[in-house]
């Protein structure tokens, strides 16, 4: 089954599926997205790509009618924070992260005002357990409940939406509530190596938690056919919505 062939359901389900430009170049990246063409509608512009010239091709996207998260997972003194949040505004992207304390939250949230822009708090990334904690000082709490606290918080701050793993979604959920989005990277379809994810669940498993949008890189991106495994993991996600 082919996706082009077979349209999804009406809303656009595709936009579910985030897709990760985890490449070095702007000509790498289009060659994928050409390669994935209507199979993909949502892509992922982060640190390797935003810094080789990802920001301009953000725009060419745009202008495809394509959507775009930046995670740029900003964290720095309030005013720096908020008058970048503000310069991403300029954009057109659809989503923005930012690291999960309060300060850098809440100047984010001041920067995107009267705007589109939907500001996504990282809570713990999802390559970290509990003993990347220890190491990083933040004992005795456990991944998971620095992942409820963050959430708390950018539920008071109004913030958008939060990216955690999907196997904290459900929790997370009943602390932010139903209006606000969940995104969920440390996706891998079954047999797909971790890589350097240590919290990961299927696609199928990240929208049966409660995940509003799925990110998934390298097992598409790194495939020999990038638009045959955004296919088949939209085929998951359409399954579980039926």
């Amino acid at each position: 089954m082919s996706l082009s062939t077979n349209p999804v359901p009406a809303g656009d389900i595709r936009d579910k599926l985030i897709i990760g430009l985890d490449v070095p170049s702007v000509e790498e990246a289009r060659s994928v997205v050409d390669r994935i063409g209507d199979a993909g509608t949502f892509y992922k512009i982060g640190y390797q790509l935003a810094y080789a010239g990802g920001f301009e091709f953000a725009r060419d996207l745009i202008g495809q009618g394509k959507k775009v998260f930046l995670d740029l997972k900003l964290h720095d003194i309030g005013n720096t924070v908020e008058e970048g949040v503000r310069s991403v505004t300029r954009l057109g992207a659809t989503f923005l992260t930012v690291h999960a304390y309060p300060q850098t939250m809440r100047a984010a949230v001041a920067g995107k005002a009267g705007t589109d822009l939907k500001i996504l708090a990282v809570t713990v990334l999802t390559s970290y357990d509990d003993n990347d904690l220890v190491e990083a000082g933040y004992a005795p709490v456990t991944a998971a409940e620095l992942v409820a606290r963050r959430a708390a918080q950018a539920r008071d701050l109004n913030v958008d939406g939060i990216v955690c793993a999907a196997t904290e979604a459900e929790r997370v959920r009943s602390i932010v509530g139903p209006g606000r989005l969940i995104v969920t990277p440390g996706i891998r379809p079954a047999g797909a190596d971790a890589g350097d994810q240590k919290r990961i669940v299927t696609p199928a498993e990240g929208i049966r938690l409660g995940a509003n949008h799925l990110v998934v890189g390298r097992p598409i991106v790194k495939a020999a056919d990038p638009r045959a495994a955004a296919e088949a993991i939209m085929r998951e996600i359409v399954d579980v919505k039926a």
